[in-house]
């Protein structure tokens, strides 16, 4: 390396430990900032706000404990769907699908149906008809402490 190149790589050298300097200098205000962000959690912890329950305490039996306030999520929509079954398609085959067409599924006849809540299995069910609407009568509902555990 040259001396020319060696001194102008310490004087950026140098230019940079100044900056770095001066921004030290500067964070103070950062300082004020970290305080008052301190003083007002400080302040928000100490306020008679009751602090929201757990939603995800049970107790022994796996069963919601019935201290926990739920009513904070009890209006919160949710998309409810059944399944009857999947299969997988190529898309050659996707596009020969025409009116009258059969898909088989991976079910079979009489085997019960997925109940999804938000795409999260809840129940097994069968189809009943109802009033000439379809309709889904549960025969088995997954247990609250696997549905927890399923979300963790």
């Amino acid at each position: 390396m040259s001396e020319d190149t060696k001194q102008s790589d310490q004087d950026l050298a140098d230019e940079w430990a100044a900056a770095l300097e001066e921004q030290v200098d500067d964070d103070s205000g950062q300082d004020d900032w970290a305080a008052a962000l301190e003083e007002q959690a400080d302040a928000e912890s100490s306020a008679d706000q009751p602090s929201p329950a757990p939603l995800n305490k049970l107790d022994d039996e796996g069963k919601p404990r019935t201290d926990v306030d739920l009513d904070m999520v009890l209006d919160i929509p949710v998309t409810i769907s059944m399944e009857i079954g999947r299969t997988r398609i190529s898309i050659r085959n996707l596009l020969q699908l025409s009116q009258g067409s059969v898909v088989e599924l991976d079910r079979l006849a009489g085997e019960p149906m997925d109940v999804l809540v938000n795409d999260t299995l809840i129940a097994h069910g069968e189809v009943v008809v109802v009033n000439d609407k379809f309709g889904i009568r549960l025969t088995d509902v997954i247990s609250a402490a696997e549905r927890i555990k399923k979300l963790r």
